[in-house]
């Protein structure tokens, strides 16, 4: 059994912490960030110089379509 939340549990709106959205998207977060610098995932959010978000519903896209293959 995986330690991966169901999709069901993201929100349909709103906005997400890395650490977040890290609870669905089972990679490291220096892969996460590589995958943001080369377009694999969402392009985050910049509230301030020190918090970071994504939307949900981008996140919800990304997990439902399956784009968090490892390669």
């Amino acid at each position: 059994m995986s330690n991966i939340p169901d999709v069901h549990e993201l929100p349909q709106t709103g906005l997400l912490r890395i650490k977040q959205v890290l609870r669905f998207v089972p990679v490291s977060r220096s892969n996460w960030w590589a995958g943001v610098r080369v377009g694999r995932y969402p392009k985050p959010l910049k509230l301030s110089a020190r918090v970071t978000v994504w939307r949900a519903a981008d996140i919800r896209r990304l997990v439902e379509e399956g784009s968090h293959d490892a390669t």
